[in-house]
């Protein structure tokens, strides 16, 4: 009963989420925009940047299938990131990073879905456990390629780009 309750409770929020995009996608606040614009480059920069400072943090998480390539796949990951977010300055690239973003996101999943499979386990400091996982794969990969879709759609011209 606790679990369907729970999933009911994320289910409310993950909706109450989506009308929030929707709102701001219609909104005319251009400077809430623009600083969600902001917040989503910075993000990417530092996820990206993360995984060569941090890479203990992401070869625990990368599913078996690929352990032979850990250490390509998460400099690949990192590089995408950087560059995605680099992408989205510029006005005339921000579309294509929005969409390369979304693809990275889905590409993303296996490793969410391995979080899950994986049980209860710690990195560094963090316990990731199923219900965690979960959260982040329904409610948190759906909210990012949302936000991902929303920003490429932002006609902000950031410093002379």
């Amino acid at each position: 009963m606790k679990k369907a309750a729970l999933i009911y409770k994320l289910g409310v929020v993950f909706n109450n989420f989506l009308f929030l995009f929707a709102y701001i996608q219609e909104m005319k606040y251009p400077l809430l925009r623009n600083i969600l614009l902001f917040i989503l480059i910075l993000f990417y920069l530092f996820a990206g940047a993360n995984h060569f400072i941090n890479p203990s943090f992401y070869l625990p998480i990368i599913p078996p299938y690929f352990f032979n390539w850990a250490n390509e796949v998460n400099i690949l990951s990192g590089v995408a990131e950087i560059l995605l977010a680099l992408l989205l300055i510029p006005k005339s690239t921000r579309s294509k990073a929005g969409i390369g973003i979304i693809i990275m996101l889905l590409a993303f999943i296996p490793s969410h879905i391995y979080f899950i499979q994986k049980g209860e386990f710690m990195i560094g400091s963090v316990l990731f456990n199923p219900l965690k996982s979960s959260i982040r794969l329904f409610v948190g990969q759906p909210l990012l390629i949302l936000w991902a879709y929303w920003a490429s759609k932002s006609q902000l011209k950031i410093i002379g780009f």
